[in-house]
């Protein structure tokens, strides 16, 4: 296993300077720049000069990219252009708050999702399935910063219940994690119903039923461990995209975390901002990806060899 992790770990290194040269490439070949950002319109070409050369902007593409690279290297983001201060710095500040949230999140969505599709699959073209089915097709065409906002106009305007913005207690985090756990929910519970009719149509699932096992055990141990790889690859992406995921939501409910900060630094041209943010989720997909092969494997021990 130590072999398998170490191999998939050296992937991972063709894949991040790759993703370096996109993400650099879209930022700089795009419109704009953060001199404008920072001169303004009205200003003579001498100071637009200074000001380009003093960022090293003056510099060839190629060369720039390099410096940014060999910055890396050494485990360095680079400095904010706009706020003055170390990129890693600011993107550990936000950190905690984009990681509680996609967490929490994850834990509410499997935590809904695995019950109910597990119920939709055993009772299959009754009640609880249509009404299961039902909520998660809604869940699946709603899009989630629509539901956000219903959820904040009711829970937080109308009713009081809950702040609108900000993350300093538990109840500010009630929202955006039901918005965001709710509409994943709505997905993964399609998921696991749909593996979960796969599995139970199958000749061992009629024999430990036979054998007169009780229907929990033949439910739970039998059917549902089968059932898991679909639903653990799901959990991989997920896992993946809690950084980015969530940048909606963060701008929704005014949540300083990893998501507005990428978002705010596209506005604002601050390019060393949205390449760190931009490596930190590269990085966490393919994070998540791994988690979901070494899972795998857990599950069913045929994949190991």
């Amino acid at each position: 296993m130590l072999k398998y992790i170490l191999k998939k770990l050296l992937f991972m290194i063709p894949i991040i300077i790759g993703s370096t040269i996109i993400i650099f490439s879209i930022l700089h070949l795009s419109p704009g720049s953060p001199v404008d950002m920072i001169v303004g319109p009205n200003v003579t070409p001498e100071v637009y000069e200074n000001v380009s050369k003093s960022l090293g902007l003056d510099k060839p593409l190629i060369t720039q990219y390099f410096i940014f690279f060999g910055k890396l290297l050494r485990g360095d983001l680079g400095t904010s252009i706009l706020q003055q201060k170390p990129v890693l710095e600011i993107v550990l500040e936000r950190f905690p708050v984009t990681l509680k949230l996609g967490i929490l999140s994850l834990l509410l969505s499997f935590s809904i999702a695995v019950p109910a599709g597990i119920i939709a699959a055993v009772k299959r073209n009754t009640a609880a399935d249509y009404l299961s089915m039902s909520f998660s097709l809604l869940g699946i065409s709603m899009p989630t910063f629509w539901f956000g906002l219903i959820l904040l106009y009711f829970f937080a305007y109308r009713f009081g219940w809950f702040p609108t913005s900000g993350y300093q207690t538990w109840r500010h985090f009630v929202l955006p994690v039901a918005t965001i756990g709710l509409t994943d929910a709505a997905v993964t519970a399609r998921m696991v119903r749909s593996s979960m009719l796969e599995v139970i149509r199958q000749d061992y699932i009629r024999t430990a039923r036979a054998k007169g096992l009780r229907e929990t055990i033949v439910i739970i141990k039998h059917a549902f461990k089968n059932a898991l790889l679909p639903i653990i690859t799901l959990l991989g992406m997920r896992i993946g995209w809690i950084f980015g995921g969530s940048a909606v939501m963060e701008i929704v409910y005014s949540i300083p975390g990893i998501g507005r900060l990428m978002v705010d630094a596209i506005y604002a041209r601050d390019y060393p901002i949205v390449q760190g943010s931009m490596l930190i989720l590269v990085i966490s997909i393919m994070l998540g990806n791994m988690i979901a092969d070494l899972l795998y494997a857990w599950v069913d021990p045929r994949i190991k060899y």
